[in-house]
């Protein structure tokens, strides 16, 4: 197929900046803020269980939930925001689910692999 030229290229990021959804908007700049949570949902997966507060990750989850549900009824359609939230349901469930099988005693499936990361290597 044909490549579009410099000039083409050029337009679409022109309209883009221009567009409801570009980078002077809430609607890209919210979403870029979001994925903090989501970053930070990850760096916590190497941390103990016990350091997680259920309450928390419950809020997160019903946070996430109802910003998907906006991001698909706000026009134009926010899919940026959405794909963020779907991120972050995820991260925040798995979360929530090695909390919960933490107070049942039980360990998440790589609870040792992240358990050597936490600990210091001794030393000889």
């Amino acid at each position: 197929g044909k490549h579009p030229s410099v000039r083409e290229m050029a337009a679409a990021f022109q309209a883009w900046l221009r567009s409801p959804v570009g980078p002077t908007t809430t609607h890209f700049w919210g979403p870029v803020a979001n994925w903090g949570f989501v970053l930070a949902g990850l760096s916590d997966m190497t941390k103990s269980p016990d350091v997680i507060s259920e309450n928390m990750q419950v809020a997160m989850c019903i946070y996430s939930g109802l910003f998907m549900r906006f991001a698909w009824k706000v026009t134009p359609r926010n899919y940026l925001l959405l794909a963020c939230h779907i991120s972050n349901e995820a991260v925040q469930g798995t979360q929530l689910g090695r909390k919960i099988m933490d107070l049942r005693g039980e360990t998440w499936f790589d609870e040792k692999y992240f358990k050597h990361l936490r600990e210091p290597k001794p030393t000889v």
